[in-house]
């Protein structure tokens, strides 16, 4: 676990936690402010990791100050969740968090609008993407590897005039390019 931090203000959001699950590397991207609390950061992650995935054994994360209040000290004593935070003398200890963090560089790259501030709006397609894209290690898709068959994801050509049209091409756009990069980044990995 780590923020992306100082993006451009989108929707009143300016910082991304992504969150990389160890052993299958499904994540979970989640939209918060640079200026979150360590109370802030235990409701995210019982909104968004607890509630829907359960509790982890285990955390990796930067040393950054929230991971190590004593909010966060405590609950993941009391969840017996255990913390290990990463160094820059063995960043090999959280890689997965590294190559995902890329892919969502690329994504705000490619999807961020002149003004810089629709990013949010897109966010949730490339967590879709990259769960639903076929990995290296498993040769298939997160999202069937833990559902046990793939999302439907068959969008009906629509008057690309039209503003459902319009999303459609967005989804599909988003959907493509993020798979792409996937591939890249799993060609590079392999040399």
């Amino acid at each position: 676990m780590d923020f992306i931090t100082q993006l451009p203000l989108s929707n009143s959001f300016d910082s991304i936690l992504p969150i990389v699950e160890r052993f299958l590397k499904m994540a979970v991207f989640i939209l918060t402010m640079y200026s979150i609390t360590s109370l802030g950061l235990a409701q995210l992650f019982i909104k968004n990791i607890f509630s829907k995935h359960g509790i982890p054994s285990r955390t990796v994360s930067d040393s950054g100050y929230l991971f190590f209040s004593s909010l966060w000290t405590n609950l993941c004593q009391k969840l017996k969740i255990s913390r290990d935070p990463s160094t820059a003398y063995h960043p090999e200890t959280n890689g997965q968090k590294e190559r995902v963090n890329q892919i969502l560089e690329k994504y705000l790259q490619m999807y961020v609008s002149y003004h810089q501030d629709e990013w949010k709006t897109w966010l949730f397609l490339t967590e879709f993407a990259y769960n639903n894209s076929d990995h290296s290690s498993t040769k298939q898709s997160l999202f069937f590897t833990v559902y046990g068959r793939d999302p439907h994801f068959d969008l009906v050509h629509i008057n690309q005039d039209t503003p459902a049209g319009k999303l459609s091409k967005k989804i599909q756009s988003v959907q493509q390019d993020v798979k792409r990069e996937l591939e890249v980044g799993i060609n590079r990995f392999k040399r």
